[in-house]
């Protein structure tokens, strides 16, 4: 964990359950308030954070807090007005209880706006109890689309727009649909798909990957995508970029936080907790699995 201690004048995410939270409505959302008057629940000792201390994030990365157990129902409500966030926005959102991929139920709490995505260079501090706090920032925004049937990925930021062609997953072994957050990045990965249940069908290292879900979905480097991009859907549910530099410039300028959405995919839409799925859900899904309901930040 971080080594700074609690601010006491800090605002909490939460003082009291707000209407729209778990119990239904859109409602208003509660304001920021002072520490809470509940014990802090021992659970955040042993608290992880997906972002660490400093560091610059894509506008698309939901503050994720997972659990070495499950919380119990009872206490949820108790972590989420200890979970404080503070940002320079007055960014209005809420805690939610996601099911990760690979987690149990009440092993993992996230945090997102209201809005589409957080606002370009918000800072933001998460307080987790007296135990510590993350400070970080949000970057700029770039956004890609992925459209399946059309074999092209559009990427905008900073005011302006790529077209790159791509190939997704072949007939059934398509492309996750849906929007998905970076989660990391690496110059090249081992990939291989017994891992994934395919089979011995390809084992080795794999360059440029871009990682967008815990089951395994990268965009990167794939030869086949120097003919069969802008063209057909070859790969076994990643998206290829051709070797002839694309897929390294892509890598370059994304960042951990940045969208990926893809469109047009004969593929259900992924899960919320698998990697980074939350903006998936509708506001009112997302408040439905809160227990303190939604905040403006402060």
């Amino acid at each position: 964990m971080a080594a700074d201690g609690p601010d006491a004048g800090a605002s909490t995410t939460a003082a009291g359950k707000a209407a729209g939270g778990h119990n239904g409505g859109a409602g208003k959302a509660s304001g920021a308030r002072s520490v809470p008057s509940v014990p802090e629940p021992a659970v955040l000792a042993q608290a992880q954070v997906n972002i660490s201390d400093g560091q610059t994030v894509g506008v698309g990365m939901p503050i994720s807090v997972s659990f070495a157990r499950p919380v119990p129902a009872a206490d949820r409500k108790s972590v989420e007005r200890w979970l404080r966030v503070q940002t320079s926005s007055g960014t209005r959102g809420a805690w939610s209880w996601v099911k990760g991929h690979n987690l149990l139920d009440g092993q993992r709490v996230d945090f997102r706006p209201s809005t589409t995505y957080w606002q370009s260079g918000t800072q933001v501090t998460l307080r987790l109890g007296s135990h510590g706090a993350r400070r970080f920032t949000i970057g700029r925004s770039l956004v890609a689309t992925v459209d399946a049937k059309t074999h092209m990925m559009t990427v905008r930021t900073g005011g302006g727009t790529q077209r790159i062609p791509v190939t997704t997953g072949a007939p059934g072994m398509d492309t996750w649909s849906g929007t998905m957050v970076v989660m990391d990045k690496q110059s090249k990965v081992y990939m291989d798909s017994r891992t994934v249940g395919l089979g011995d069908t390809y084992h080795g290292y794999y360059y440029w990957a871009v990682h967008l879900t815990t089951s395994g979905t990268y965009v990167h480097q794939n030869p086949r995508a120097n003919t069969e991009a802008g063209h057909r859907n070859v790969t076994h549910g990643c998206v290829g970029l051709a070797s002839n530099g694309i897929a390294q410039r892509f890598y370059d300028q994304v960042q951990v936080g940045d969208v990926v959405t893809v469109t047009g995919a004969d593929k259900d839409i992924v899960a919320a907790g698998n990697g980074y799925g939350d903006w998936n859900l509708t506001w009112k899904q997302w408040l439905a699995q809160s227990e303190a309901g939604a905040t403006t930040t402060a």
